[in-house]
């Protein structure tokens, strides 16, 4: 059995003898990134799917870039469409379209380098058609009650209790992502501003956002009470640590907040997206500005933001209630006159209601 942090090393990719081999390229393209300041995490990722396409190559005998065509790539492309996840709860399911996705653009931006470095004379990939990935909407969003519920599981009376519960509430907080709350450190929150640093996020950009109160209480409590007692030496500047004393694996953290949504009862599934698919819904049924969330959650583009506007329909059914033929009668509030039920509200006076919203609307918009 392996030791607890042992990794196992790295297959050895082709003929390491071969100059011309992927084996020889591949560590120079992943040089290349690194010098051009993509992150550690992007080029641990390009590794990754370029060794699986590397692996499908060796095993049809093509070891050398100068080897690879369109038309085997495209080969590539529909073995890639027909695989099946391995492992997980999605065991048996085909790849996302996200999934493949990723596997494709990393091989063809590695020929497209090759072909840069006049390793290629002409590049295999660049016609190939990536498939088209559709945006959808959250499976699961929660309600703020059961936000609640799933952050009052953690035994506060347990150190490890104190820290989960701190993490918990720093995700629902601020609506950060997994490997931005891994990434924080004891100086990247001020108290006295009530912001948070979130350095170096998706696309390797730094932001400022806004921290709750009761956030900030339960991290407060954790660095007084809990944090000194999980530092090992050399001390980390990492906030949140695991029993080790280091910064925990981003997969623990995912089965840490999956383990806690299903201890809650709440009948539905996720884990640290979760709570930032909540926090972004929640806020704009609250009436917040669409940009603003954009600048909370650090999406590059409105687009990715305004997804959450079709979850939300607090709006659309306040509309639907007020105009539908059938529901506005159910809906509309009731008050006696003469001992007989009649609408408190008219439908004129409903309609005004509605139209003095839209120019409003008009008007700030």
């Amino acid at each position: 059995m392996a030791r607890k942090g042992y990794r196992k090393p790295k297959a050895v990719i082709g003929d390491p003898t071969d100059p011309e081999g992927f084996g020889v390229w591949e560590p120079r393209f992943l040089e290349w990134l690194l010098v051009r300041n993509y992150s550690e995490a992007t080029v641990r990722t390009r590794d990754e799917q370029l060794r699986l396409f590397f692996a499908w190559c060796e095993a049809r005998s093509l070891t050398r870039p100068r080897d690879v065509t369109k038309p085997i790539l495209e080969s590539y492309q529909r073995y890639v469409y027909h695989l099946r996840q391995g492992s997980g709860r999605n065991r048996g399911k085909p790849l996302g379209f996200q999934a493949q996705m990723g596997r494709l653009v990393a091989v063809r931006v590695f020929f497209k380098w090759l072909t840069r470095e006049n390793v290629l004379l002409w590049n295999p990939a660049s016609e190939l058609v990536l498939p088209k990935v559709q945006r959808q909407l959250p499976k699961y969003v929660l309600t703020a009650e059961e936000a609640e519920q799933v952050l009052a599981v953690p035994d506060t009376s347990q150190p490890l209790g104190v820290r989960d519960r701190a993490l918990l509430e720093v995700l629902y907080s601020t609506g950060i992502r997994r490997m931005e709350l891994l990434n924080l450190t004891i100086y990247d929150i001020s108290e006295e501003r009530g912001t948070m640093m979130v350095r170096r996020g998706k696309g390797g950009k730094d932001r400022v956002v806004p921290i709750g109160e009761r956030a900030m209480m339960w991290v407060r409590r954790y660095v007084d009470e809990v944090r000194e007692g999980l530092v090992v030496a050399p001390a980390s500047e990492y906030l949140f640590l695991s029993h080790h004393g280091d910064r925990p694996a981003s997969r623990y953290l995912t089965s840490l907040v999956r383990e806690y949504v299903k201890a809650s009862g709440v009948k539905k599934q996720g884990s640290c997206h979760l709570f930032r698919h909540t926090v972004a819904t929640l806020m704009l049924e609250n009436g917040a500005d669409i940009r603003a969330i954009q600048e909370l959650l650090g999406h590059r583009s409105l687009e990715t933001t305004q997804i959450y506007t079709q979850v939300s329909i607090l709006r659309l059914k306040a509309v639907h209630g007020a105009t539908h033929p059938v529901t506005r009668e159910l809906l509309r509030p009731l008050k006696k006159v003469d001992g007989v039920d009649e609408p408190a509200v008219t439908e004129q006076e409903l309609r005004q209601e509605l139209l003095s919203e839209q120019n409003a609307e008009l008007v700030g918009g």
